[in-house]
């Protein structure tokens, strides 16, 4: 059995959490949720790549239960606190994986960190630059919802309420005005982008104008999956993952002679 160890950090006043195992494998991955969620909703996903190095699954302030700040975290200040988070724990270069608005947040961290990824994953990108608005983004989450299988609903909501509105719709502002497609063009790493093929939110177009808005991409559809293909198919995103690293991580970097 992997041994899992949890912890809380301080980052100046705000408060992160972290979920490790896999002990020192060469490759570390860090999963980060999106808008109004935890790590417990990245758990399969989490534990189907141990398989292939150490996994940190993240809780970003003001969620999963941890207190919420006394003032405004925007993107960048949120990705410097993960990339903080990171250098206190010692993981080296990582490959970032973020979901929904968590690609938000790795994509910022490593244009402003570009010594720290390997490589960043990008699972359900937001948000569409043609659907920008509250109304049209509550109609996506609404849509995907009845896509959704009740337990991965469960796990949605009940991680909402431990939000709570204001915090969640705080960041939903910072998610609406946040420019992804500009930002992952100046990205020096390999990016792979996923989505489940039925995900309302990040449409196969979109995801194409990352692709192509990137340096160095790949695009991989989850078949007969919506937005939150990492919990219910891990295995295929576990894997696809794997894939890309393989093909695209030097063999040096992968033995751990990058630090």
């Amino acid at each position: 059995m992997t041994t899992e160890t949890q912890q809380t950090h301080r980052i100046g006043s705000l408060r992160v959490r972290t979920v490790a195992s896999g002990g020192t494998a060469a490759t570390t991955f860090v999963l980060v949720h999106g808008i109004g969620m935890s790590h417990r909703y990245l758990e399969r996903l989490h534990h189907a790549l141990t398989a292939h190095g150490r996994v940190i699954s993240v809780d970003l302030p003001g969620f999963g239960g941890l207190p919420k700040p006394g003032h405004d975290v925007d993107v960048a200040e949120m990705a410097d606190a993960l990339g903080a988070v990171l250098d206190e724990i010692a993981t080296g270069p990582v490959v970032l994986v973020g979901q929904s608005m968590g690609t938000q947040w790795v994509v910022e961290l490593a244009a402003r960190r570009p010594d720290l990824p390997l490589a960043v994953m990008l699972i359900g990108p937001v948000a569409d630059e043609r659907r920008r608005t509250v109304l049209q983004q509550a109609w996506l989450l609404a849509l995907d919802t009845v896509r959704e299988p009740p337990g991965a609903n469960a796990l949605v909501f009940g991680d909402y309420l431990r939000c709570g509105p204001f915090w969640y719709l705080t960041q939903l502002g910072h998610l609406l005005d946040y420019r992804i497609e500009d930002r992952i063009g100046q990205l020096n790493v390999p990016v792979l982008i996923m989505r489940g093929s039925r995900d309302p939110i990040a449409s196969l177009s979109w995801c194409r104008h990352l692709r192509a808005a990137a340096r160095t991409a790949e695009l991989v559809e989850i078949p007969g999956r919506a937005h939150n293909a990492q919990h219910t198919a891990p295995g295929a995103v576990a894997s696809a993952i794997e894939h890309f690293c393989s093909a695209h991580l030097a063999a040096g970097v992968r033995d751990g002679d990058a630090g």
